[in-house]
């Protein structure tokens, strides 16, 4: 008994001293973890240090660089922000004919920006100024690029009608200023926006020390201007490639001589960043035309009547309601837009005016919709981007919808360098009615379209232009034999006569000595307009009724023709968020 209770007593503090040891492992365990989760806390929070690597970033003494403190996209001049969301594409509320051209499909637009209202003359005069300034008229070389920019006044005239007051002033009169620009073909809209995305970008490097102030003003020439992709490829050809322009960034002042770090060795190391780049998030996206899916969502703005998430029944115009009319008490039967009455009332009786204009009206005389946005019915009716294919589309993509898509990759020279445009290597487009318009511009890189060491086993696209994709094949006929066998010659494209959009194909051509020779197709067996160099136009007109104020309604003209009833606004992508605010799934 004694010894049993000797040998118990010795065998206690040998259990003691293994419960301790475990116990100091477990704390040295814990304390371990708790400095770890603090050490990378610590480096996981700090926006100078690398998450990859850790090394610092945004270090004066070099190595990766990055615009740590971007919030978000700058909303260029003009333009309104339009959230995107999903909606009911082509579906519209009147459609007496039954006309297949609008098949209804549901579609999800990304967030993007959009102008306030139509560009105005007073927009337009200062392109054309710019264009008369930089590329002067009175040097043959560059006497096309003016003229071609100039919109076709002559669109006011009429047989029967006196309309040579429109025809001489409504573009350059002071009176017309604020009114939406006419005359204006969809080429012409889409050169305007690509100048217009120069010079927005332009100020805004100006702004940012990147640029020499005012030089767009006093040192802008034909050969030495800016444009935004010469900037971000090689910038030191913008400007013809001159320094004191062309500034090396106001953060990198010490860049020119005056200063900066010096290497192992005591010489003074070439600063980074020189030049302000896609990724300092400076550089805005293009302004361009809407899409017709971006045009007709941003129209409809049926986000005014959203219900939880969903939509409370279906617009008609873009306002509430299934009436032209206010029923607001203050401003009860007002006309919302600038329309055709009824035949021979473009206006109402004097004194007592429905809707306050007869031809267009200013900018903003009418209530803007729910996205902010004027006149996306009525005054002049608007060019879009793309013209689809119903027939063939209705199984087509839902997300981000666009039917216009030429690609294209800068054009690299013997050198290695990309090559840029010059007077003499400069492209002019002649169109059916003798009208030369430019297609681009010197300083510009040139562009030549994608081959297929960019398409080879792709299966997102195929060839350059994709305008016309399955526009023709067999499938897309009413010819084609659905139970039939086709598994020989499926994919073969059919004869012109037998296609679904069959439209008349105009030949214009130079003889020897450079007159034109225009030939016109006088068929009258052709079944529709539709082909890649027409274009669709929404919204209705001051000359047209209300059944074609309906943002679904569509109708199509000639890319290279104008009228005094078609305008245009631009739009611009947004990157980055959805929306600025995250909302509640309840609200």
């Amino acid at each position: 008994m004694v010894n049993s209770y000797i040998a118990a007593r010795n065998l206690l503090p040998t259990k003691s001293m293994k419960v301790n040891k475990i116990m100091a492992v477990k704390l040295l365990l814990a304390l371990a973890i708790t400095l770890g989760f603090t050490s990378c806390s610590k480096k996981s929070s700090s926006k100078n240090a690398s998450q990859a690597t850790g090394w610092k970033i945004n270090d004066k003494k070099g190595g990766f660089q990055y615009a740590s403190n971007f919030k978000k996209q700058e909303t260029g001049p003009g333009l309104v922000l339009v959230e995107g969301g999903t909606f009911t594409m082509g579906k519209v509320e009147d459609d007496p004919m039954h006309d297949w051209n609008n098949t209804p499909t549901q579609q999800h637009v990304q967030s993007f920006y959009m102008d306030e209202t139509e560009v105005t003359n007073k927009m337009y005069l200062e392109y054309l100024d710019y264009q008369k300034r930089v590329f002067p008229p009175s040097e043959d070389k560059y006497r096309n690029i003016y003229e071609g920019a100039i919109p076709d006044t002559l669109v006011w005239r009429n047989r029967l009608g006196y309309n040579e007051t429109m025809t001489n002033n409504y573009l350059r009169h002071p009176a017309y200023g604020e009114y939406p620009v006419v005359g204006v073909n969809w080429i012409q809209a889409v050169e305007f926006s690509k100048w217009r995305t120069d010079r927005v970008n332009e100020s805004v490097l100006e702004r940012e020390g990147y640029l020499k102030k005012d030089a767009k003003v006093t040192d802008a020439t034909a050969e030495n201007n800016f444009s935004t992709e010469t900037y971000i490829a090689t910038p030191t050809s913008s400007y013809g490639g001159n320094e004191e322009i062309v500034l090396k960034g106001k953060r990198n002042s010490k860049a020119n001589g005056k200063g900066g770090t010096k290497d192992a060795t005591g010489a003074t190391k070439e600063p980074t960043n020189l030049y302000a780049n896609r990724s300092s998030g400076l550089i805005l996206p293009e302004y361009r035309l809407p899409t017709e899916a971006e045009w007709e969502y941003a129209a409809a703005a049926d986000v005014g009547q959203r219900e939880y998430n969903s939509y409370k029944g279906q617009k008609k115009y873009p306002w509430s309601g299934s009436y032209t009319r206010s029923g607001k008490r203050q401003v009860k039967g007002d006309q919302l837009a600038n329309f055709k009455q009824g035949r021979g009332d473009y206006g109402g009786i004097a004194g007592w005016s429905d809707d306050g204009a007869d031809i267009t009206n200013k900018v903003k005389a009418y209530p803007p919709n729910d996205f902010g946005l004027y006149d996306m019915a009525g005054n002049v009716a608007e060019w879009v981007q793309d013209v689809y294919r119903p027939i063939v589309d209705d199984e087509g993509n839902d997300f981000n919808y666009f039917r216009g898509n030429v690609y294209t990759k800068n054009k690299i020279g013997e050198d290695g360098k990309v090559e840029l445009v010059t007077g003499e290597t400069q492209k002019f487009d002649t169109m059916p009615n003798g009208k030369v318009i430019a297609r681009n511009f010197p300083g510009q890189i040139a562009q030549v379209p994608v081959d297929e060491k960019e398409t080879y086993l792709r299966q997102n696209f195929d060839k350059s232009d994709e305008r016309n994709y399955r526009d023709g094949d067999k499938q897309s006929t009413r010819y084609y034999d659905f139970g039939g066998d086709d598994s020989e010659n499926g994919n073969e494209k059919i004869a012109d006569d037998k296609r679904m959009y069959d439209s008349p194909k105009h030949n214009v051509t130079t003889d020897s000595i450079g007159n034109m020779i225009r030939k016109f197709d006088k068929s009258n067996k052709r079944t529709t307009l539709v082909n890649d160099d027409v274009r669709v136009y929404k919204g209705g007109s001051w000359r047209d009724r209300a059944y074609w104020l309906d943002p679904a309604q569509r109708r199509y003209f000639p890319q290279d023709m104008a009228t005094d009833y078609i305008g245009f606004r631009c739009a611009m992508s947004r990157v980055g968020p959805k929306a600025d605010k995250k909302k509640s799934a309840r609200n």
